[in-house]
């Protein structure tokens, strides 16, 4: 009797701890399947933007004012992002709950130019993507990156986005100098030697567009158009497709090409849902 008293004891005991390691473990589960769930039924697709050196989070607010004017329904939110120097990060601004497609802007502390700056904000700029794809839980996205910043976008394409079960959809450079001041591609600069060595890691699925402006014949007054021309060779039969876009006239300076029409144009064409966008329709004479 003793025996069996003491087995029933030992039975209850381990079904009891049993019990104590399966609830958090359901719970934990649940969870998960939820997140899970959450991931892959996600309908919002951000459109995330970077500037270039010397700019801060506040170099797009006329290009999203714009892109907003003949937008019906929900307009893009807007939310800029700010990476310190020491890792932490700040917000300003917020994503309208209705926004399936918010304009997201990160900018950094440190905005030098240089390509040992292009590489730390590239490794700053995944710190950030991280704490807003993990707060946001999208499962794709756009980008756009304007000078410096989009080296800053191929860095980290190059380097983190295979980190993400994230699907970069489309990518739209404006100005940016992948041979910065270099003019002729026979002599590439480091950089543009990593950027066409690491090309593997960029998706097959991308589409790509690489926009130059042209004040000059040749140059934007600061970037030549030869460097911004330069990205061909690291996009070019590897990303599902690459398109050289030039854009002309007096907007066409370097610092007022993301306001441009043209630019704001094609931004709507290209990157923009067109499922979401909604434009006023033309009243009749």
């Amino acid at each position: 009797m003793k025996q069996s008293k003491k087995t029933a004891i030992v039975l209850t005991l381990v079904s009891l701890f049993l019990i104590a390691l399966a609830i958090p473990s359901y719970s934990w589960t649940r969870t998960n399947v939820s997140k899970i769930e959450k991931f892959y039924n996600s309908k919002l697709s951000p459109i995330i933007m970077i500037p270039g050196s010397s700019a801060t989070e506040n170099r797009f607010d006329g290009l999203v004012t714009k892109l907003n004017q003949d937008r019906q329904g929900t307009k893009h939110s807007l939310l800029k992002v700010k990476v310190w120097n020491d890792g932490h990060i700040t917000y300003s601004g917020s994503i309208d709950a209705k926004d399936n497609e918010p304009v997201i802007v990160v900018g950094f502390e440190n905005n030098k130019d240089g390509y040992s700056n292009i590489k730390k904000q590239a490794k700053l700029f995944n710190q950030a993507f991280e704490a807003i794809q993990e707060k946001y839980n999208f499962n794709n996205f756009k980008g756009l990156g304007h000078s410096n910043g989009g080296l800053i976008y191929t860095a980290f394409i190059e380097n983190y986005l295979g980190d993400y079960e994230v699907d970069l959809k489309t990518l739209m450079t404006i100005g940016t100098p992948y041979n910065f001041t270099e003019t002729n591609i026979k002599n590439k600069s480091e950089m543009l030697a990593d950027f066409i060595k690491g090309k593997e890691a960029i998706p097959t699925t991308l589409h790509m567009y690489s926009v130059a402006g042209t004040i000059t014949y040749d140059s934007d007054e600061l970037v030549p158009d030869a460097s911004v021309s330069a990205g061909k060779y690291i996009y070019q039969n590897q990303a599902a497709s690459y398109t050289e876009i030039t854009v002309t006239g007096e907007d066409a300076q370097h610092s007022d090409l993301p306001t441009n029409d043209e630019v704001v144009a094609l931004v709507k064409e290209h990157i923009e849902s067109q499922t979401d966008r909604r434009t006023k329709p033309n009243k009749e004479n």
